[in-house]
């Protein structure tokens, strides 16, 4: 059995691919996108996002000052809920 010296291979598959996606963009021709109006009602901060930042800047400051009151038995029968079978 003869082996033969390594030598590089010029036809790389791969090169060939790469060469392939680097094609440049003929001149004047530009990728455009357009946004359709649901997209941009979408992109809106509904406003029970504002709501909840609202009521939680409430709570921070109640907490802050020591005025907020924790219900027990409301968290207690929450837990309970949450495990029951």
């Amino acid at each position: 059995m003869k082996i033969n010296p390594f030598r590089p291979v010029d036809n790389n598959p791969y090169k060939r691919q790469v060469s392939k996606t680097e094609q440049p963009q003929a001149p004047g021709k530009t990728d455009k996108v357009e946004i359709s109006a649901e997209a941009k009602e979408m992109q809106q901060t509904p406003s029970i996002v504002k709501e909840r930042e609202a009521r939680i800047s409430d709570l921070k400051n109640q907490v802050q000052s020591g005025n907020y009151k924790i219900d027990h038995k409301a968290v207690a029968k929450s837990i309970a809920k949450f495990f029951e079978l």
